[in-house]
């Protein structure tokens, strides 16, 4: 039997330089707080700082690397490394050949020609590489759906998974998001019959469109989905989380930081480009009254749907049109 490997600094998730390569976004985010939560169950004031290639200037990674008189841990986060100018990037080889204690340096990367200098200075120097690549292949969607159902303790069926991709499609965020939405409603193995009932038709869909009518104050067409929905199988709890979710990108976008380029603000409120386009044309009508009012009838709705009232699809007709009203406060 041959001798077990042995772990290297490298292989550990604190390594002096952790590099995530691909552009899955999710993948991304995930190994990045794994990176985080690690330096934080160690330090709890672990200093994070994530920082965009434009805000890596040269002479930026030194002073945020430089030794720190309470000895305090760090982990500094770079996107979209492979965008960084040529002279920050020699900042950044010379870092890697002596990189600092206590300092965790996470550098994502597209994996693409370009910046491939960087790329390949970081794998010489030892760091620990972490794939994100884009999932594309129908098999590896379905393995991943398996992975995040394992993840979470759960069972569910190989029927069941390949029916939630065959549901849901290719976004790797919606499949997470519907492994944790069955695995919070359902006791249990969660099998295809349940899938189909979530989500066959892609019901998330029709509860999606059902949000997006009342958060343009269209309450009447908002009303006519929801019930042709509720008729079709759609669970009322997918609504009020569909609800939810859209009034909140209202009151997310409306207090987000002004004259922030459209990529820079889509990573700072976690929504991909086009929602942010999306939102800019529903917000139009809001105002912040608007938006608690709003956000009160979904609570209310939400609880409502989960056993606290006797008639769901009442709850929710009464959110919807508590919505689409407060739509037009402005």
């Amino acid at each position: 039997m041959p001798p077990k490997a042995k772990n290297t600094a490298a292989d550990h998730v604190l390594a002096p330089c952790s590099l995530l390569v691909g552009q899955e976004e999710l993948l991304v985010d995930r190994a990045v707080r794994q990176v985080v939560d690690a330096a934080r169950a160690e330090d709890a004031d672990t200093d994070v700082r994530e920082l965009a290639p434009g805000e890596l200037q040269p002479g930026t990674l030194a002073e945020l690397t430089s030794p720190s008189l309470f000895a305090e841990r760090k982990v500094v986060v770079v996107r979209q490394a492979q965008d960084l100018t040529a002279d920050t990037v020699k900042d950044v080889k010379a870092y890697l050949s002596a990189p600092a204690e206590e300092i965790t340096l996470v550098l994502a990367h597209a994996g693409g020609a370009k910046g491939k200098g960087l790329l390949d200075a970081a794998r010489k120097a030892g760091a620990r590489e972490v794939p994100c690549a884009k999932v594309t292949r129908p098999a590896d969607r379905l393995a991943f759906v398996r992975g995040e159902f394992r993840g979470i303790g759960r069972s569910a069926t190989p029927e069941a998974c390949q029916a939630l991709v065959d549901a849901i499609g290719s976004d790797l965020r919606e499949l997470a998001s519907a492994c944790a939405q069955l695995t919070a409603d359902v006791e249990g193995t969660i099998d295809e019959a349940v899938v189909g009932l979530y989500y066959t038709g892609r019901a998330e869909a029709s509860s999606f469109t059902v949000a997006d009518r009342a958060v343009e104050g269209r309450a009447a067409e908002a009303l006519e989905t929801l019930r042709w929905a509720l008729a079709t199988g759609v669970a009322p709890v997918l609504v009020t989380s569909a609800l939810a979710q859209g009034v909140r990108a209202i009151g997310k976008l409306a207090s987000a930081p002004g004259g922030m380029r459209p990529g820079d603000l889509a990573r700072e409120l976690g929504m991909p480009p086009w929602k942010i386009d999306r939102v800019r044309q529903q917000m139009r009508g809001w105002n912040a009254d608007g938006v608690s009012v709003a956000l009160r009838a979904v609570a209310e709705a939400d609880a409502a749907v989960k056993g606290g009232g006797y008639d769901p699809a009442y709850a929710l007709e009464k959110a919807v049109v508590t919505i689409a009203r407060a739509a037009r406060s402005r």
